[in-house]
């Protein structure tokens, strides 16, 4: 009896823990977000469309520009990938707190998931890292099998 009432309060606490942060499965299992690509997509999509700001989003895109890195104050590794449905979006990685991704080339495929920010060429994906203090969801970029967080 005991052992059932021990995984009834894990089931409702982890259920409580989902509907309050459904991306924190998303976090547990980088590269396994919760939402399809087409769905990610068009979340993106709508964000741009809206000007909306601090949306978090997961999703797949193709390599179509390398960039120099960001050295001024937090360094950031910077390339924009281009989206199933043809949205470009600037990947800004701070590499102060997770790895560069050194191997990275035009036509590769990066899985993301970090926070969206509206601008009018498409958008800056960014947060694609822990957070040191633990006050924001935790992003990733994913590369050749490899997650960079």
């Amino acid at each position: 009896m005991k052992k059932i009432l021990v995984v009834a309060i894990i089931v409702v606490g982890l259920s409580g823990l989902l509907e309050k942060n459904p991306q924190w499965l998303g976090s547990l299992f980088p590269g396994k977000d919760t939402q399809s690509n087409t769905e990610a997509v068009q979340r993106i999509s709508h964000a741009y469309q809206n000007q909306q700001s601090d949306v978090q989003v997961g999703g797949e895109g193709i390599v179509i520009r390398l960039l120099p890195d960001d050295t001024r104050g937090s360094q950031h590794q910077k390339f924009i990938l281009e989206l199933s449905n043809g949205q470009t979006l600037l990947v800004a990685h701070n590499i102060d707190l997770a790895p560069r991704i050194n191997a990275l080339s035009r036509g590769d495929k990066v899985e993301f998931f970090g926070e969206y920010e509206w601008n009018a060429k498409g958008g800056v994906l960014h947060w694609t890292h822990h957070d040191p203090k633990g006050r924001h969801v935790g992003g990733w970029l994913k590369h050749q099998g490899i997650t960079y967080q």
